[in-house]
């Protein structure tokens, strides 16, 4: 990174990149690196903002889109710092989210063996749930009655058949 446009940052951008460093993201977690991402994409976009305004306000002046390049040069910078940050950040949040989603699958393959292979006494538990009945009502998908399901129903119908009929 350049040591010129570093020095230039403001104290929160600074205090951003800061965070960002190699081993200040080994000890945050998932959520915290969430959070820190959001962060970073924010001022990211800011920077890029910015730096199109600033361009796209300097072609009228200049009357050229080459000779507004050169002024430009430390906001295209500062959105580069934080487009790497971004990069630094995510890469990060991808190994600690995969690690976390390994972790849960383990665990509930354990969880999935341990109940599947109970031996006779969970079996004989499963049996006499299953032989209650329920008491509970079996879910209708109505929305007020049987009468008007077939009304919609219909009333869809002739729609469908007037689309195709065109």
């Amino acid at each position: 990174m350049n040591k010129a446009v570093l020095n230039s940052l403001t104290e929160p951008e600074s205090a951003l990149v800061r965070e960002t460093e190699p081993a200040e993201l080994q000890e945050l977690d998932e959520d915290q690196l969430l959070a820190l991402h959001t962060r970073v994409q924010r001022a990211r976009t800011k920077h890029v903002k910015v730096y199109r305004r600033g361009a796209s306000a300097a072609v009228g002046e200049v009357g050229a889109r080459g000779s507004s390049y050169k002024r430009q040069q430390r906001a295209r910078d500062k959105a580069e710092i934080f487009e790497g940050l971004l990069s630094r950040v995510s890469r990060q949040l991808a190994v600690v989210s995969k690690r976390a989603s390994d972790d849960l699958r383990a665990e509930r393959i354990a969880e999935a063996r341990a109940a599947k292979g109970g031996g006779p006494e969970q079996q004989a538990v499963a049996k006499q749930a299953a032989s209650v009945p329920s008491t509970r009502r079996a879910s209708v998908r109505t929305t007020g009655g049987v009468k008007k399901d077939a009304s919609s129903q219909a009333k869809g119908a002739r729609r469908q058949k007037a689309r195709d009929s065109r």
